[in-house]
C-alpha cells in the first residue's frame, strides 16, 4: 500500500527522455517513506541529496540579503507524504511551531542554520496550576548551529525535537519529507508557540523544572512578521506514473 503511494518518477524538464534523473529525489524518496513506516533512522539515505539536485543555488533571488520573506518550493503531495523546500535569505526565521503526529526529514542543501528544538515533558510535570495559565513545559532536544553539508535530521512524533524553529546565519535551502503531511481535518494542524519568559507558579503541586534544558511553551497566533511565500519549483519535476 505504501509503495504504491509513492509510485513516482522525478525529471528534469531540460533533459531528453533518455536521459531522466529516475535516481535522484525519486529513489531516497521511495526508500525513505517505506523506512517511515517501520521508523528506522534513514539518514543515510537523503544525506546524498545535493542543492544541485533540485537546481537551487545561494545567488538565486530568493536567498539575497534583506528579503524579509521565507520561500516554500513545493515539490510533491499525496495523503502520505509532502516534499518542499524552504529558501531561507541571511536572517530569515522561521517561528517555533510543531508537526502533530508527524514524522519529518529535514536535510540542510546549504547554508549554516540555528535550530532550536524541544519535545513535550512528561504530562505529569503539568500541574493544573501551570494548565490553567496556557503553558506547557517542553525539554530542550537541540541548540546549535548546523553547517552544511551535515547529516539529516529526523524527528518523530514524540521524541526528535518535534517543536523546532530556524534561524538562518547565511543563505539557507532545507529540504522537507512530511509524513504525513500537515491536514487541519485530520488533527494536524501547525501551531505556533511562545517561550515564556519566567515559570509559571505551581501552588498545588511539586517544584517543577525550570533550569536550563527546559521551557515553557505557550500557543500564539502566527507571528506579524512571518512571511512565508510560495514560488514555483524550476527544478527536476515529480511525475505521477
Amino acid at each position: 500500500m505504501l509503495h504504491s503511494a509513492l509510485n513516482f518518477s522525478f525529471t528534469n524538464p531540460t533533459y531528453s527522455k533518455n536521459m531522466d534523473l529516475h535516481l535522484t529525489l525519486h529513489d531516497h524518496v521511495l526508500i525513505l517513506l517505506a523506512k517511515l513506516a517501520t521508523c528506522v533512522r534513514p539518514s543515510y539515505i537523503t544525506d546524498s541529496i545535493t542543492a544541485a539536485d533540485v537546481s537551487l543555488a545561494p545567488n538565486m533571488s530568493y536567498f539575497r540579503c534583506g528579503t524579509p520573506k521565507i520561500t516554500y518550493l513545493h515539490l510533491y503531495e499525496c495523503k502520505d507524504f509532502s516534499i518542499g523546500i524552504f529558501c531561507l535569505p541571511p536572517r530569515g526565521v522561521i517561528p517555533l511551531h510543531n508537526h502533530p503526529g508527524m514524522t519529518v526529514f529535514s536535510k540542510l542543501l546549504f547554508g549554516a542554520l540555528y535550530v532550536k528544538s524541544y519535545d513535550w515533558a512528561e504530562a505529569s510535570q503539568d500541574s493544573a496550576d501551570v494548565q490553567l495559565q496556557g503553558l506547557r513545559l517542553a525539554k530542550v532536544k537541540a541548540d546549535g548551529i548546523l553547517n552544511a553539508p551535515c547529516e539529516t535530521s529526523v524527528l518523530y512524533p514524540e521524541d526528535g525535537g518535534n517543536l523546532h524553529c530556524f534561524t538562518a546565519q547565511s543563505a539557507c535551502a532545507v529540504l522537507d519529507v512530511l509524513g504525513p503531511p500537515y491536514d487541519d481535518g485530520s488533527g494536524r494542524h501547525c501551531q505556533y508557540y511562545n517561550v515564556s519568559s519566567s515559570a509559571p507558579s505551581a501552588g498545588d503541586s511539586k517544584p517543577l523544572p525550570g533550569s536550563d534544558g527546559y521551557a515553557w511553551l505557550k500557543e500564539s497566533e502566527q507571528p506579524k512578521d512571518f512571511h512565508l511565500v510560495g514560488s514555483t519549483y524550476m527544478g527536476p519535476r515529480i511525475l505521477d506514473n
